[in-house]
């Protein structure tokens, strides 16, 4: 009985497990305007072959692209109910300027096959290790004739960064940069673990070939700032070429620069001047959305100026502050007003404007709000 008990209660946890992964998942709505798709790219061969669950965004055109490879975090827990990892913020930048951005899930993450590897105390060893879904990766994008492997950068975010690094000691034909925000790998558990970090960084100084352009802050969670200047050091003096931009403070986590959107003006023109140096793209080509209206927007009737917040029709000073937030937030995004001084906006949602004339039909106590803005163009009639 007691077997028994504990077998139902194990197969108990692996369904719960799942079950979180197929929620967690089924959450991640692929974003039609970024190209959006997730494929499963091969590694290995025969019994050691596995897949890595891998997000490919393409830029609008045919190509060839300059490419432009992702690496991950790693979130505490079991690396197995780690979401699907997109970036779409930074991924859009690049997108917009050309590139296309792929962002492989290492092996034991999310859906990705096999075992995670373990750092068993020694970072230098479990970056080598995890370079080589990198390598799996860009041996698949040899067969997609838009993906042009003669113009590679790879970025890594916290253990993304850490494998980055790593995989410049490969000197892969067509890299021509890397990108390091706040890399690294934790290990308190082992003793000294610091000091093996840093020395992971000297030992890929000394056979890295391409330049590499370093982001870290003061109030990471982890790492401090002596610990990342250090690591900088000795990379640098082992022969490496990195420049370190330490951006000081940053929102409550400095971890979080590349994920958050108030991270990118202080990233983007730092990567722009690093392309620019490298020979690669930086002009902006598109412009794109993160996410598609769900229906028509509305014609723009020359009212206004999207950014003239004092033509807003009918309301006081407050509405006029929302709308300056309005105009710095996520699209999709609509601006709702009333005859009678009511407002209200939606952003980053795919049914803003229904949603935006909602609210706003709700402070105003009857059925006369009008769209005044969606997205960046003004749509009000008088």
């Amino acid at each position: 009985m007691k077997w028994r008990f504990q077998r139902n209660a194990l197969l108990l946890a692996l369904f719960t497990a799942g079950a979180a992964v197929a929620q967690t998942q089924a959450t991640q709505t692929l974003s039609e305007p970024l190209g959006e798709q997730v494929v499963m790219v091969p590694k290995g061969a025969g019994r050691d072959a596995i897949a890595l669950e891998t997000t490919i965004y393409r830029p609008p055109g045919t190509g060839p692209f300059p490419v432009v490879l992702i690496n991950h975090g790693k979130a505490e827990g079991d690396t197995r109910l780690q979401v699907r990892a997109r970036y779409v913020l930074a991924a859009r930048e690049f997108l917009q300027r050309g590139y296309l951005v792929v962002v492989p899930m290492r092996q034991g993450f999310s859906k990705s096959g096999g075992a995670y590897i373990a750092s068993r105390c020694d970072p230098e060893a479990n970056g080598r290790a995890q370079a080589q879904d990198i390598v799996a990766t860009l041996s698949y994008l040899k067969t997609q004739r838009d993906a042009d492997l003669s113009r590679i950068v790879v970025v890594g975010q916290s253990h993304g960064g850490l494998t980055t690094m790593a995989f410049g000691t490969l000197n892969y034909p067509g890299v021509k940069g890397l990108i390091n925000f706040a890399g690294g790998l934790r290990a308190v558990s082992c003793v000294g673990w610091e000091a093996r970090l840093t020395s992971a960084f000297g030992a890929y100084g000394k056979d890295v070939h391409v330049p590499s352009l370093w982001f870290y802050g003061d109030n990471d969670s982890y790492w401090q700032p002596w610990l990342y200047r250090e690591m900088h050091q000795k990379y640098v003096q082992a022969g490496g070429q990195a420049r370190l931009v330490a951006f000081g403070k940053f929102g409550e986590d400095a971890h979080s620069l590349l994920g958050a959107r108030l991270g990118v003006p202080i990233w983007l023109p730092e990567v722009e001047k690093f392309l620019d140096e490298l020979k690669l793209p930086t002009r902006k080509l598109h412009s794109l959305t993160l996410v598609a209206h769900d229906g028509p927007v509305p014609v723009a009737t020359g009212f206004a100026a999207s950014q003239d917040e004092k033509a807003l029709p009918n309301v006081k000073q407050p509405a006029r502050d929302g709308y300056l937030k309005y105009l710095s937030a996520e699209e999709p995004k609509a601006f709702a007003v009333s005859p009678k001084g009511a407002w209200s906006y939606v952003t980053g949602r795919a049914n803003a404007m229904t949603l935006a004339l909602e609210r706003c039909n709700g402070f105003a106590k009857e059925n006369t709000c009008q769209l005044y803005a969606v997205d960046e163009t003004v749509v009000w009639k008088k």
